[in-house]
């Protein structure tokens, strides 16, 4: 089995996903972020610390033999077609309404799986949700919300680690969604 997965974010959730899948030997990623790593991004993101001033997308694709890297950010529908599964890592909502609206159209079902973090707490949404609970999902102001609570002082001692739990969780879905196993429509955690 060789099943197509775009992962869109190589940050927080990402650079911890991008790993466990990849070990599996069984999926090729596609990996599209346009950001580069920081030094503050060393505390919690899968990186290290020549990284710093690389785009994240590009280190994964030299770390990792399934990963093809994109440094470009995802804009339009025509860039998530074609996977078997798309998985959202990204800090913005904006991205994520383009992923949910995208099966509101006439361009096929797009199956996908939107992971998020932030501070303690994380969620596990997949495209099984129904309609009502989507919309609540998307609401909110537009922007970028790191994996860390809107309090972090950029110090070790108050880093959250739900991100990497997170994507746990996200790998174990996507193996057994892929492998034709039920899954969850979403879970939730509070740590």
């Amino acid at each position: 089995m060789n099943k197509k997965i775009l992962i869109i974010g190589a940050g927080g959730i990402g650079s911890y996903l991008i790993p466990l899948l990849d070990r599996l030997g069984c999926y090729t990623l596609t990996v599209y972020d346009n950001d580069t790593i920081e030094k503050k991004n060393l505390l919690y993101q899968n990186y290290q610390e020549e990284d710093i001033s690389l785009n994240k997308a590009e280190v994964m694709m030299q770390r990792y033999s399934s990963v093809f890297g994109q440094p470009y950010p995802v804009l339009t529908v025509n860039q998530i077609q074609g996977y078997d599964l798309v998985i959202c890592c990204a800090d913005n909502l904006t991205v994520r309404r383009l992923i949910y609206m995208s099966n509101q159209g006439r361009l096929g079902r797009i199956e996908w799986l939107d992971l998020r973090a932030q501070g303690r707490n994380g969620a596990l949404i997949s495209f099984k949700i129904n309609d009502k609970m989507a919309d609540t999902l998307l609401e909110g102001p537009d922007g970028s919300y790191s994996c860390q609570a809107g309090d972090w002082a950029g110090k070790a001692t108050g880093v959250n680690l739900t991100h990497a739990i997170i994507a746990g969780m996200g790998a174990q879905w996507t193996h057994r969604h892929l492998n034709g196993d039920k899954v969850t429509e979403y879970m939730m955690v509070s740590i």
